[in-house]
């Protein structure tokens, strides 16, 4: 296997919990978490298994700046602030939506650590500004490492392709490993691992908002591209991705009433608190999936929490989850 540069700053292993109060009400299957919201930096999640990879990279790279995008309670935009400040480069974050008055949640942790926010008022403009700005950071000989979108590269996935070895190792036997899939990353980190390492179980991404063909291409491709860095290719297909998207039709960041039972399911049952636009709506799948009996009763079920916690306390959230 070949010698992969990473920075270990992240609070690794991360715990495996067991969840006997939740199983119990919902009478399924044994559910296990996997405590990535511990991760360390800046409140944690799942981003900074993939920043090791991606910090190292821009530093061989001589980057004096890390430059990314996402909405404006971005999680992994504030996880990606916070290694900016640890390992001194600076920071630009290209945001969508319209900023508040008083920054609240991700936001404000985004300010606190120094990065410069460009806020985009339409989506569609924000791949355009991206660029604008990488362009001007180039030109001003920045040296700009620009990390993309959820860290989602090939380089990135491999912080989750080493975390399936991490949990073979903590010797914990689980049926399933469900998790939410959005950017593909972490879901193409989890599939390259499952097979490098050997992990016999399946691995299913509960989709946040993209399409089931789409993640099933973004992923597979994502997963084979990262797999070069281990120094033997692997092809995987869409056939490899198990992937479900029966839970995304309300739109990204759209909080509902599965995502509201599932964050009061785990505050009250286990004191786990999820987050209401990643593992609230994965969360909110795999209950739906345990009642229709997807899994079957003497299967574990491994839910991998990444994270996100602090978007709780943004204010786009707080009349909808009590």
């Amino acid at each position: 296997m070949n010698q992969i540069p990473r920075l270990r700053f992240a609070h690794l292993p991360t715990p495996v919990e067991a969840l006997p109060r939740l199983s119990a009400h919902l009478g399924g299957p044994k559910i296990l978490i996997k405590r990535d919201d511990q991760t360390g930096l800046a409140f944690g999640g799942n981003k900074t298994r993939k920043l090791e990879f991606l910090v190292a990279e821009a530093q061989a790279q001589g980057a004096k700046m890390m430059i990314s995008a996402g909405a404006i309670q971005s999680n992994h935009c504030r996880q990606t602030a916070a290694a900016a400040a640890k390992f001194g480069l600076e920071c630009i974050l290209v945001l969508t939506g319209v900023a508040p008055a008083q920054p609240s949640a991700n936001l404000l942790m985004d300010r606190l650590f120094g990065a410069k926010i460009v806020t985009v008022a339409d989506r569609a403009d924000r791949d355009r500004i991206l660029k604008e700005t990488f362009d001007q950071a180039v030109d001003q000989g920045k040296q700009p490492y620009l990390v993309p979108y959820g860290g989602s590269s090939p380089t990135g996935a491999l912080g989750y392709a080493f975390a399936v070895d991490e949990f073979i190792k903590q010797e914990v036997h689980a049926d399933w490993m469900v998790f939410g899939t959005s950017s593909g990353g972490t879901h193409a980190g989890l599939v390259l691992g499952q097979r490098v390492f050997g992990f016999q179980g399946k691995v299913l991404g509960i989709s946040i908002d993209e399409p089931v063909k789409a993640l099933k291409e973004n992923v597979s491709a994502l997963a084979s591209a990262a797999s070069d860095k281990f120094g033997k290719h692997i092809q995987f297909t869409g056939q490899d991705v198990l992937a479900n998207d029966d839970y995304c039709a309300a739109g990204y960041g759209v909080f509902g009433e599965g995502e509201r039972e599932a964050i009061h399911l785990f505050a009250s049952l286990e004191g786990i608190l999820l987050d209401p636009v990643y593992t609230g709506r994965a969360a909110a799948g795999m209950i739906d999936l345990i009642r229709r009996g997807v899994f079957q009763k003497d299967e574990t079920v491994l839910f991998w929490h990444t994270g996100g916690q602090p978007a709780l306390f943004a204010d786009k959230y707080q009349a909808d989850i009590l």
